[in-house]
């Protein structure tokens, strides 16, 4: 693969945010604020009636794809990401991303990406940038 400047990453879509893998996601990372698990403590907040996905959860989402495009997570070599909203439960969400610059180097390509997460007919939600290697063998 060579990519080139202006190149769509191919998008990932996730169908809908799974409020019991949210939960779970909580235990995991320790983490105890109910919003993420208790709907009523969501609403309590004016966050609605569905519960909030976890910040990390929705990086995920976009670093899964720009792995899944370079041919394995181990060649994301960075990212930096901006929250501009919140994604609850039941959310269908678009990752998406743009190559923006390639580098050629002794070792391969640096690719460096611009990135998304998008509620599907609503507000972006997350917005970056991220950098994969792709070896020279590649």
């Amino acid at each position: 693969m060579r990519p080139t400047v202006g190149e769509q990453i191919p998008g990932r879509v996730i169908d809908a945010v799974d409020p019991a893998r949210m939960r779970t996601l909580s235990a995991l990372m320790r983490d105890p604020n109910p919003i993420h698990f208790d709907r009523s403590a969501a609403s309590t907040l004016g966050l609605g009636d569905r519960t909030v996905n976890q910040g990390p959860s929705n990086i995920a989402y976009v670093v899964s794809m720009l792995g899944s495009w370079a041919g394995g997570a181990d060649r994301v070599t960075g990212y930096r990401f901006r929250f501009l909203g919140n994604v609850f439960e039941g959310d269908r969400l678009q990752a998406s991303g743009t190559v923006t610059a390639v580098e050629e180097t002794a070792g391969g390509l640096v690719v460096r990406c611009e990135l998304a997460l998008d509620v599907v007919d609503g507000a972006r939600v997350l917005e970056g940038t991220g950098t994969v290697h792709l070896p020279a063998d590649h």
